[in-house]
């Protein structure tokens, strides 16, 4: 349309000398830009995002608190460094044999992310850089109690929700200091903040906006959004605020079911209806499963278990090419992989430790400790791995789970908490060594896997100390 009107426009004023514009030009030049400017240009949820983003009291990046990040750097360390850890590091292959009969086997890639060290750093520094301002924060900043602690002892307020997530804003005022959490904000937070006057300190990590750019490639190809994630889970609420069509899916068996839908469903069986009485929460208000399950783009949640990711989409492709057939895949299915490194080399690390555990030339593993917050999906994820392949492993949050009388208090993989299971078996009592793996979230400081093991030599040199004791 465009072309046609300044080909038109041209060939009534004709052509201009190169380096002079008279009047009928400008007028030729005032007429395109009027026309152009009625072209109505399509609406992208990813602008309104970016419009609040380059605001000047919108604050991100690393070089926005660079007067006291290197305090706050040094600080980081003296909480959160291990020096068991640190001497596991060093040790060949990550295996260390302490004094009372203990051989840790340290997964080479556990604990804190590039994304949460971030996140972290720009927290702390806020709260330095503004101290004489109310700080709210409208989520845990990561999923770990050590450093949401620590916050709260910052005088950090923690915005109360309700059940549905539903937080209350009416308590930040203007002229406060409201942080972004590391799973980032929905866009209606985000609106609702820029309308208040407060300054923004957004600590989202770069893969979860890594994510928001793939929702966004999908509204722009005309596509649905299958997201692999917890509907109620805080990166999720805010991956799906970004997407103008979308339907999230837990796990595979849930994407079975969309699957069997697009390839069986067909207009007035009922299905739809079912559908949507199973996926109501989990999907878009508008949502018509007929209609928008013709066109899909996967996305994920970066924390969720990475094999399953990739079933589902593979899955997604299969029926795709069933459906439409192979030559028009493009056209009705997008995927890129949006699980973070560090949740992927966690995974493969603990896949290492129990290669090792079922290799016959080495020793078994007594069992894997898994460290990290029990809300955390990426620890969670962590704990499912070991429990497939057989290999005895416990999650924990805190050192505290690990119980003077030998018990451990631990969450399963279905989210379950166990209490008072025991922990150190009677085999230790004839003289063999305790193997131990060791793993944790990528939201896990070192000292708080330290502590926890520091609890399991106790109760291993007591276990020890029995046993060689005279029997009566």
């Amino acid at each position: 349309m465009t072309m046609k009107i300044l080909l038109l426009v041209t060939s009534v004023y004709g052509f201009t000398n190169r380096f002079s514009r008279p009047s009928h030009a400008i007028n030729r030049v005032r007429l395109f830009s009027t026309i152009e400017n009625k072209v109505k240009k399509p609406f992208y949820i990813k602008n309104e995002r970016e419009a609040i983003a380059k605001k000047p009291d919108y604050l991100r990046g690393a070089g926005v608190f660079k007067d006291v990040k290197a305090e706050v750097t040094r600080s980081m360390r003296d909480q959160f460094d291990s020096d068991l850890m640190n001497e596991m590091k060093r040790s060949p292959n990550y295996v260390l044999e302490k004094d009372g009969g203990i051989v840790y086997y340290l997964a080479k890639d556990h604990g804190f992310c590039w994304g949460v060290e971030r996140s972290i750093n720009l927290a702390y520094s806020a709260v330095e850089t503004f101290p004489d301002r109310m700080v709210h924060i409208t989520n845990e900043l990561i999923h770990n109690p050590m450093v949401n602690d620590r916050l709260h002892s910052k005088n950090v307020n923690f915005i109360a929700k309700d059940e549905d997530n539903n937080k209350d804003f009416s308590q930040i005022n203007e002229g406060d200091v409201v942080m972004l959490p590391a799973f980032g904000a929905t866009l209606d937070e985000m609106k609702e903040l820029d309308v208040k006057g407060v300054k923004v300190v957004d600590t989202t990590c770069p893969w979860v906006a890594k994510v928001w750019n793939t929702i966004h490639t999908h509204q722009v190809r005309g596509l649905t959004s299958v997201i692999h994630g917890k509907y109620a889970h805080e990166e999720t609420m805010a991956t799906k605020s970004m997407a103008e069509c979308y339907v999230c899916v837990k796990n595979l068996d849930e994407a079975e079911y969309v699957a069997d839908f697009i390839l069986t469903a067909v207009e007035g069986d009922g299905r739809a209806e079912e559908f949507m009485a199973k996926f109501g929460k989990a999907a878009s208000t508008h949502f018509d499963p007929h209609k928008h399950l013709q066109r899909i783009g996967l996305a994920n949640q970066t924390t969720m278990y990475k094999q399953e990711t990739r079933a589902i989409g593979q899955l997604f492709q299969r029926t795709v090419m069933k459906k439409f057939g192979p030559d028009k895949i493009n056209d009705h299915y997008y995927e890129f992989d949006t699980i973070c490194d560090a949740t992927q080399v966690r995974q493969d690390a603990v896949d290492l430790l129990c290669d090792m555990h079922h290799d016959s030339e080495q020793a078994d593993l007594d069992f894997i400790l898994v460290v990290g917050g029990f809300d955390s999906s990426n620890t969670a994820h962590l704990l499912e791995i070991p429990q497939e392949r057989g290999v005895r492993s416990f999650h924990i949050n805190t050192a505290d789970c690990v119980g003077a009388d030998n018990t451990i208090r631990h969450r399963t993989v279905s989210g379950d908490i166990v209490e008072g299971e025991k922990l150190l078996l009677d085999k230790y009592a004839g003289g063999d060594k305790l193997r131990i793996g060791v793993t944790s979230g990528a939201s896990t400081p070192d000292k708080e896997v330290q502590d926890a093991l520091g609890h399991i030599m106790l109760l291993n040199k007591f276990a020890v100390a029995r046993a060689s004791s005279p029997q009566p």
